[in-house]
């Protein structure tokens, strides 16, 4: 940034001295006339001092522009850096509250807006200061009567800056929030455009968005027309000025105080002067817009975060605990890998204060064991998961793993030690190696295949054109929800976490899908403390306990037949899934 100012001010000093040059050259022309003495050897001195001025000026100018857009490109750089940052340390409740096209709208379009702003404004804005005090101070030198006159034009611009600031600074807040509004429209229509084409909605779409439109169309065009009115205002003012400044210079030289050439020079000075306040005002519409952005940037960039994690320990206390901590195969991590002991202690949260979502939960899981969570939709069984993974922290009570309270372990290691196959399965856009390396980076092709082979994704892989360095993109819209289901328990087997968490994993498939992941996930389980979150209570019946909730509390709890027994909530919902098939009565069969 120092360089910066150090190019502009040569710039500006050798564009602020030129035209005093000019007012000697015109001096010696005048006498020249006047007196018929002319000093042709002093006026070409005077002509090369201003002609290498001006090449001086030139050669300022691009560097100052070349730094200029280095110093704003770094800057920016750092401004999109700590937005990235920020997203990866807001809880999981601030994106509940927010739309993620809004979200993308401040990390993309505002981040830009700043960007293009700063470029030109740095450019200018620092131009325009410097001009204006070295052509204040050379205008004092020449004649500080006309000076005075030149100064009584800046109360009147300013006023009008503020006035027009004041009134346009709301419109464009509101075109940049609805910028945010207009994409978060884009991001949902484009993700479920199936959906829309299915239920005939386009035209409903269509005038969802265009109301969008015109709301950011009528913002924007009132910022940028009230924000326009301050330049043509400035030039009025300044042409104002221009003609007061000359008057009164006529009757200097009129009366003999002044040489012409002293009061050319001082119109080229006024002019050096009126112009900056002019870019200033025209300027007015990048400030408020650049303004309005980093507005909503420092709006995310200020949210709360997710709380620190507890300090490590001490390096000592660290050995120890490594020490008689289990050991286990942990390819994830660093250390050893904890057992998978799971217990919740009196576990309560609510999303909303006052509004528990689940209450007083207690149980204990035994590393090894599955433990399945079943019950009506909205019964909270997901959100057990989410506290056990610390993506929400609980408002009483306590959950441990291996006898340590998590809310004190760094979220980073606790969650090191779980595997995720979730309801939709996430694929990003690469090959299917990469998506399920994704679990394990830099394992190698043995394990992956391994991995593949043991989830039944080698199967339909190898049927594919380009194997395993097939491309996907769109989520892997390419696959079957079945396959990508089995892409994400590949993923969660090579990554060879101790705990994993199954939500739904068979939600959504057919029936030979769904026994393909069956087998997949009893693979996957092997040795593993599982949580496992299904609807469909044909996965769940060989679970080591299976808990039933309901309104955010665990009504019942135990082994499948003991529940199936009880004739309660479980009973009642196995019963209603296989009414009328042949296979209710496998719920006999001795189990596996």
């Amino acid at each position: 940034m120092a360089a910066v100012v150090a190019a502009t001010c040569g710039f500006a000093v050798l564009n602020v001295a030129a035209p005093k040059y000019l007012g000697d050259a015109t001096d010696v022309v005048v006498a020249g006339v006047v007196g018929g003495a002319f000093d042709e050897r002093r006026l070409g001195r005077l002509l090369l001092a201003v002609a290498l001025m001006y090449l001086g000026a030139s050669l300022f100018s691009w560097i100052q522009g070349a730094l200029t857009a280095t110093a704003v490109q770094r800057l920016v750089y750092g401004l999109r850096s700590a937005v990235e940052h920020k997203l990866h340390v807001l809880p999981s409740g601030h994106f509940d509250d927010q739309h993620r096209g809004d979200v993308l709208s401040r990390a993309t379009n505002d981040v830009d807006n700043v960007s293009q702003s700063l470029n030109q404004l740095l450019n200018q804005l620092i131009m325009s200061i410097l001009m204006l005090s070295g052509a204040l101070a050379m205008m004092f030198w020449l004649s500080p009567l006309l000076a005075l006159i030149a100064l009584a034009s800046v109360p009147l611009s300013t006023l009008l800056t503020v006035v027009v600031a004041r009134r346009s600074q709301a419109h464009f807040t509101e075109q940049w929030a609805s910028t945010g509004t207009l994409h978060t429209h884009l991001e949902e229509f484009f993700t479920g455009h199936e959906v829309v084409k299915a239920f005939g909605r386009q035209d409903t779409a269509a005038a969802a968005f265009g109301e969008s439109n015109d709301r950011l169309f009528r913002a924007a065009s009132r910022a940028h027309y009230v924000s326009g009115i301050v330049q043509p205002l400035m030039i009025f003012v300044s042409n104002l000025n221009y003609i007061a400044v000359a008057v009164v210079g006529a009757l200097q030289v009129a009366a003999g105080t002044m040489t012409i050439g002293g009061v050319q020079a001082f119109i080229q000075f006024s002019r050096l002067f009126s112009q900056p306040m002019g870019q200033i005002g025209g300027m007015l519409t990048l400030m408020q817009s650049c303004a309005a952005s980093a507005e909503r940037v420092f709006a995310l960039l200020d949210a709360p975060e997710i709380p620190a994690d507890a300090a490590e320990p001490a390096p000592g206390a660290a050995a120890a605990a490594a020490h008689h901590a289990p050991r286990g195969n942990h390819p994830g991590g660093t250390g050893p890998a904890p057992a998978g002991r799971v217990t919740f202690e009196h576990a309560t949260f609510g999303y909303s204060p006052g509004a528990p979502v689940v209450q007083d939960l207690c149980f204990m899981v035994e590393p090894g064991q599955t433990v399945a969570i079943v019950g009506h939709t909205g019964a909270g069984k997901t959100t057990v998961v989410n506290l056990l993974m610390r993506f929400y922290e609980l408002d009483a009570g306590r959950i441990t793993v291996d006898g340590a309270d998590i809310a004190g372990m760094p979220r980073d290691r606790l969650r090191s030690g779980f595997g995720t196959v979730l309801q939709d399965a996430w694929l990003f856009t690469g090959t299917i190696r990469e998506n399920i390396e994704y679990g394990r980076p830099g394992a190698s092709d043995e394990d992956i295949i391994a991995a593949a082979q043991a989830s039944h994704v080698d199967q339909f892989v190898r049927a594919l054109p380009a194997g395993y360095a097939t491309m996907l993109g769109n989520d892997g819209d390419s696959l079957s929800r079945g396959q990508r289901q089995l892409i994400s328990i590949a993923r969660a087997q090579l990554s060879g976490r101790s705990i994993l968490v199954l939500d739904e994993a068979t939600s959504s498939v057919d029936s030979r899908t769904e026994v393909q992941i069956r087998q997949a996930m009893a693979r996957l389980r092997q040795g593993r403390t599982s949580f496992v979150i299904a609807h469909r209570l044909s996965t769940v019946r060989d679970a080591d306990l299976i808990l039933v909730m309901d309104q955010g509390r665990i009504v019942e709890q135990g082994k499948h037949r003991e529940l199936l027994a009880g004739d309660g909530l479980y009973s009642s919902l196995y019963r209603s899934q296989f009414a009328g098939r042949n296979d209710a009565d496998s719920v006999l069969e001795p189990e596996q």
